[in-house]
């Protein structure tokens, strides 16, 4: 084999090897690329747990609010996250309430006539399914020398804005009042 043989013979042999190593490379580089782009589109239950930590504090962050605004005589903090089609059991009436008007109606007319010196919001837990949230405790309110107990269910459902609005309540008595002790 004369040198120009030899040359040629390297030369193609160093374009195969060149050509073989930018393939593994690039086959490489897909491979990360796709493996990057389907974890992206997995959750892990690491993070699904966060977020449903995430929402249930918010949760019953705004019940708190409410509650807060309520127990000084404003129900306004209700209405704040109340959603329009909310229907409502409230533990004094007969009937449901249907619809946000409706229950604003009945807030207005107990504006400034609730004021809760402490309550306790009792083992609150807050069940996620998708948009939905179901936000349930008991609750123990101090008024003068009377104790108040009763049980709450609320249902929320987060907004195309992604607010967190409650479109169903439901409070109920678990025993009359009765005096402290």
């Amino acid at each position: 084999m004369n040198t120009k043989e030899t040359i040629q013979k390297n030369s193609t042999g160093s374009i195969i090897s060149n050509i073989i190593y930018v393939a593994v490379i690039s086959i490489c580089f897909y491979s990360c690329v796709q493996n990057e782009t389907k974890d992206k589109n997995i959750t892990s239950p690491k993070t699904i747990k966060m977020n449903q930590e995430s929402i249930a504090t918010t949760i019953i962050e705004l019940e708190k609010v409410a509650l807060e605004k309520l127990n000084k005589g404003n129900p306004s903090g209700y209405l704040d996250i109340y959603a329009d089609d909310i229907t409502y059991f409230d533990p004094f009436q007969e009937k449901r309430f249907d619809g946000f008007k409706s229950i604003q109606t009945f807030y207005k007319s107990l504006e400034g006539t609730i004021y809760v010196e402490q309550y306790e919001m009792i083992d609150p837990v807050v069940q996620i399914a998708g948009e939905l949230a179901v936000l349930s405790f008991n609750l123990v309110s101090h008024i003068g020398n009377d104790i108040f107990r009763e049980k709450c269910t609320e249902v929320y459902k987060q907004q195309p804005d992604k607010q967190w609005k409650i479109i169903h309540s439901h409070w109920s008595i678990v025993t009359s009042m009765n005096k402290k002790e």
